[in-house]
């Protein structure tokens, strides 16, 4: 049973009762029974997600840690904490269940100013541990059994008895559909064994044709069935030298059937990264394999036919491999492989790395900002600095960080991952990692050292990639290890959770309390993982990826934002991607069909900001950062996670990616401007456009206008010329503004001219000269219907006849010229005239 501890300090938890500032934890009168206005409806709730229904909720909870008020709410999926007055979700009081390690009740008595316990009201208080560093403590009022009915909640919802009841499988895969884990396995190993035109498919499962190769490397469909080895991929890749009978044999020789099967291969040097679990040496390191000792010397083929060096490197300490020889297994002996060299790294187990979880996890909830006991470390002991009032004080917080050895384990896993990159990419040798059974050390330094060799692990993609080959493929025990759901041992089809429970419990961080009683009942713990088997080996290597990270900030596609959210998605089993120990498993409960899929869901979260959303990393240059990372030692000194460890019990301090949100926002901003520039470029070159066609335009104009002049000259010149030939048959024409034709006609040049005016009532003549008219000229009929033409030859033709008859056209006058007389006279009447060219000789 995990108690809260005593402080042996004065100072007063829980708040002092003294205290009367409003909102505060101790305003709320605990002997008064109010009906309180239940202010929140399943209508309003629109936090809620799909599916997500209320089971419980409690009114006029206190959330201790930040002594907000408000109301309490437990779901199918998450425990939700609304501000009492803003109604909005606070984050640190909401946490979904499968995220909660354990809960417990417990009932405090606050020592009053009177000292009489018995009249002091009781607190009553819920604390939730959660897996993702947080304690928090909720405060009910006393006789209205809100606690008992929350609690009820939480045991029905994180403990069900049938698989299918988790939250995971309500909404189905909705629009996060999981394609399947198989297909991009292969696609996969077809990138590393340099395959890349082909593509994998559900078929060339079905039909067993992903069986490539390479001049090294083979893909083979020995485990398609998993009959082999139940907790490794139905495809591994194994040396081309080496058949598949001889892979069924030499499998035996290693712990769970676990055999060295290669995680990743130099594409230009061929030297491989492989991984297995501990060999079956014995005690005395006598037993030997012979097809085990042929598969790990086939590691080191080269291509030109000689041997490189291999590398077999043991996570374990060499004590601990020494003892695990009395069970059996054991190391490798370097003299019984070929060209080897046997390493050990000193990682500790799973226990070490739970025990060190819980320690961390404590120091940030007793030092933070925000504690589970409603106090700041400032206030503390008593006094008013930072770590209890004095520096020896300080030293110590110090020391109790160092003592929790997670930092220390951290920096062990990097110095292995980067030892082992360093072997393959400086010295081109294979390496062999293993550990004991290979899914737990080995899957952290085999993913870490994948990550600092291949830049395409450091995409999203190709992140997505690694989780999926190297720990979800080769069967990290998720259910075991993070208390995801899994299913019993028989494997029925109706998958019913395990409920069995340890005799231990987890320590945890109990709740600070000074003077004062109380009362606990023994913690509940999600999900009804083993304890034993619980350990944050898969959050240890995250925080190793976030270290990696810190060394090269523009080496990787994603931020430690993206890496924050994908570990809360792991952690609330949202998602199937993570559930039970094994593909086959998954495979067993057709998880990838009934669950959504947490990559789609991440990926859509990008999709609608791009490479402004808060997962992509601003400073990222995949062009300088396209080689391997190779770490040096002084390097490799971790630090606290600011984003994962700080974020509840330091949320200030935590924001230690204000930097990387300041250039988020520049380069947002940017981006807006460079859509901006884009647009004004576009309508430049549609202005450009119009300018251009107007340009042509004018210029079609210019050319009309040309050409109209050129015709209007033409028209002029042939008016004068026109002028002319009338000129020299006698006579002269002159048209005035007002439209009146004066028609002046020589008898005798010698003679005095006759002036006749023929007003626009007795001639009707017209001149038009325009450039869409030629020139007419037209001479009728006065109003009585004489020719005027006609009376005007009678009297002064010379050559008429004595009887006054006119002789045209046999008259004299005919042989001048005068063909115009009674004729309608237009440019083609002209063209037709035969007229001297003497006629238009300049005078």
């Amino acid at each position: 049973m995990d108690l809260p501890r005593h402080r042996a300090t004065p100072s007063t938890s829980l708040r002092d009762t003294s205290d009367s500032s409003t909102g505060s934890w101790d305003a709320i009168e605990w002997t008064k029974i109010e009906p309180i206005a239940r202010f929140v409806s399943h209508a309003n709730l629109d936090f809620l997600l799909e599916d997500e229904q209320v089971m419980a909720e409690g009114h006029g909870v206190v959330l201790v840690n930040t002594d907000d008020a408000g109301v309490l709410i437990v779901t199918n999926f998450r425990v939700i904490f609304l501000s009492e007055g803003t109604r909005k979700v606070i984050a640190l009081g909401t946490i979904p269940l499968a995220t909660i390690e354990k809960f417990n009740k417990t009932a405090v008595k606050v020592q009053s100013n009177t000292r009489q316990l018995d009249k002091t009201p009781t607190q009553r208080l819920l604390q939730v541990i959660g897996k993702d560093m947080r304690i928090i403590v909720f405060g009910f009022r006393p006789r209205t059994k809100q606690r008992r009915a929350i609690y009820d909640a939480l045991l029905k919802c994180t403990k069900p008895t049938v698989l299918w009841d988790l939250y995971a499988f309500m909404p189905g895969p909705s629009s996060f559909q999981n394609t399947s884990p198989l297909v991009r396995l292969l696609d996969e190993y077809f990138r590393l064994i340099g395959k890349v035109s082909h593509h994998a498919s559900l078929d060339m499962i079905e039909s067993g044709s992903f069986t490539l190769s390479n001049e090294l490397w083979r893909i083979s469909g020995v485990n398609s069935s998993y009959t082999m080895c139940q907790n490794y991929p139905f495809a591994l890749v194994v040396p081309k030298s080496i058949s598949d009978d001889e892979v069924l044999q030499a499998c035996k020789f290693r712990a769970r059937c676990r055999l060295p099967v290669i995680s990743w291969c130099h594409p230009v040097t061929g030297a491989a990264l492989a991984r297995s679990s501990q060999p079956l040496v014995g005690l005395m390191r006598n037993m030997r394999s012979n097809l085990d000792e042929k598969l790990v010397a086939a590691l080191c083929s080269n291509l030109d036919g000689s041997r490189r060096k291999l590398y077999i490197a043991d996570a374990r300490p060499k004590k601990n491999a020494i003892a695990n020889g009395a069970m059996g297994g054991g190391s490798e002996s370097s003299s019984n492989y070929f060209q080897s060299e046997v390493i050990f790294f000193g990682i500790d187990n799973i226990h070490a790395m739970r025990e060190s979880f819980v320690r961390l996890r404590e120091y940030m909830d007793t030092h933070g900002r925000t504690s589970s006991d409603g106090m700041s470390s400032f206030l503390r002991h008593g006094g008013s600095i930072w770590g209890g009032g004095n520096l020896s004080s300080m030293s110590a917080s110090v020391s109790t960080l160092g003592d929790s050895g997670w930092l220390l384990h951290i920096q062990n896993v990097l110095a292995g991952a980067a030892w082992i990159a360093a072997r393959i990419a400086m010295e081109k040798a294979s390496v062999l990692v293993h550990c004991s059974d290979g899914w737990d050390r080995t899957s952290q330094l085999v993913s870490l050292a994948n990550l600092l060799l291949d830049p395409y692990y450091r995409t999203f993609k190709g992140f997505q990639a690694l989780v999926e080959k190297d720990w979800l493929a080769f069967g990290h025990p998720f259910s075991d290890r993070v208390g995801t759901p899994s299913i019993s041992e028989c494997g029925n089809v109706s998958f019913e959770l395990s409920r069995q429970q340890s005799s231990t419990s987890i320590p945890s961080s109990p709740m600070h309390q000074s003077s004062g009683t109380f009362t606990s009942q023994p913690p509940a713990s999600s999900h009804a993982h083993n304890s034993n088997n619980y350990s944050p080996i898969f959050l240890q290597w995250a925080d190793c990826v976030s270290q990696v990270m810190r060394m090269y900030p523009q080496a990787f596609e994603f931020s430690a934002a993206f890496l924050v959210d994908f570990l809360d998605c792991m952690l609330s089993s949202r998602f199937g991607n993570f559930f039970f120990n094994s593909e086959k498993e998954r495979l067993q409960c057709n998880i990838f069909e009934s669950c959504g899929c947490v990559w789609a869901y991440l990926a859509d979260r990008r999709r609608s900001e791009g490479a402004s959303h808060v997962h992509c990393n601003p400073f990222y240059e995949p062009l300088k950062y396209n080689g391997p990372l190779l770490p040096p030692a002084a390097a490799l000194a971790p630090t606290l996670w600011p984003q994962f460890h700080l974020r509840w019990a330091c949320p200030e301090e935590a924001q230690s990616g204000e930097i990387e949100a300041q250039c988020r926002k520049i380069k947002l901003k940017n981006h807006e401007m460079q859509k901006a520039k884009e647009v004004a470029e576009r309508k430049l070159r549609e202005n450009t456009n119009t300018i251009e066609s107007l340009n042509a335009e004018l210029r079609r104009e210019k050319l009309l206008n040309i050409s109209a002049m050129t015709k209007s000259k033409r028209i002029i010149k042939e008016n004068t010329d026109i002028k002319r030939a009338i000129q020299s048959i006698g006579c002269k024409i002159h048209i005035s503004n007002s439209g009146d034709c004066i028609l002046d006609i020589e008898n005798n040049p010698e003679n005095a001219v006759q002036k006749l005016h023929f007003s626009s009532r007795q001639v009707s003549s017209s001149a038009v000269i325009n450039d869409k008219k030629d020139i007419s000229l037209s001479v009728t009929e006065d109003d009585e219907g004489n020719n005027v033409i006609s009376r005007i030859c009678e009297t002064l033709c010379p050559f008429r006849s004595r009887d006054g008859g006119c002789m045209w056209p046999n008259g004299a006058c005919a042989q001048l010229g005068s063909q115009f007389v009674g004729l309608k006279a237009n440019f083609d009447a002209f063209d037709r005239l035969s007229i001297d060219d003497s006629y238009f000789k300049p005078k």
